[in-house]
């Protein structure tokens, strides 16, 4: 395939500034940018994603219950756990010596919910 037809390249190779400017303005910003970087690969740890899906599914579970419906250590749990606490992906409450884990909001339950029917639309 010659560079005339390739599909990736502009066909006059020429910059179109108006369009890489309009562009431009609406990506995200290179701090966002890190951020979402940041959060995939919080969510790229498949302990986590099950943890997280078990509480999608649950709504809230401590961390004993977690570690059964995974079948991973307490530790492993416990780990994870806090590093999706700390980047505020999901939150506790303290029930007397218990401690339970949900989602953090709506929008960490729609991206589960959105990445789920992404892998069974392929």
């Amino acid at each position: 395939m010659d560079v005339a037809t390739a599909p990736d390249i502009h066909p006059t190779m020429e910059l179109d500034e108006a369009e890489a400017g309009a562009t431009r303005e609406r990506i995200v910003t290179a701090e966002e940018a890190t951020q979402l970087a940041e959060l995939f690969r919080l969510l790229g740890d498949p302990t986590r994603a099950q943890l997280l899906y078990a509480l999608l599914e649950a709504g809230e579970l401590c961390v004993y219950d977690l570690t059964e419906t995974v079948q991973v250590s307490d530790t492993a749990v416990s780990h994870a756990l806090r590093l999706l606490r700390t980047a505020g992906i999901v939150a506790s409450r303290r029930a007397g010596r218990m401690i339970y884990y949900r989602l953090a909001d709506v929008h960490v339950r729609m991206l589960l919910d959105l990445s789920r029917e992404h892998l069974r639309h392929g």
